[in-house]
């Protein structure tokens, strides 16, 4: 049996995949900066433990994509999340957190995955955690 698959099949579940995540946000960086500052908004990174210890921004909470599918309690979802505010969602670079602002929407939260990954959240001004 082999273990090629044909580029279309690899292209079509691509699509698939993306067809099913949440649009990247059209907050512009500075919003987002506003309204963590603000307090209106909660900044989450939704990459692996590893990648979070690695490195991550200052005022960002973690809570990983795999944790997130396999389904968070309530109770630690709202200590993380804050009912009632904006979450922006950040990954590496931006797929995992569409993936992860569908699950979120479906549980009642404003779920706006950012487009920009964490090196370029670190570039775009956002302050790295020490």
């Amino acid at each position: 049996m082999s273990r090629f698959v044909p580029a279309g099949v690899v292209a079509a579940g691509m699509v698939a995949v993306a067809a099913c995540a949440a649009d990247h946000t059209t907050d512009s960086t500075d919003a987002v900066k506003k309204g963590v500052a603000d307090g209106k908004a909660v900044l989450v990174d939704v990459r692996e433990e590893g990648e979070w210890k690695d490195g991550h921004l200052k005022d960002a909470r973690h809570l990983a994509l795999s944790d997130i599918k396999v389904g968070v309690p309530a109770d630690k979802l709202k200590e993380k999340l804050s009912e009632g505010k904006i979450v922006y969602l950040h990954c590496a670079a931006g797929g995992r957190c569409r993936v992860a602002a569908d699950h979120l929407k479906k549980l009642g939260y404003d779920a706006r995955p950012l487009k920009d990954g964490y090196d370029n959240l670190l570039k775009a001004g956002f302050e790295k955690a020490k």
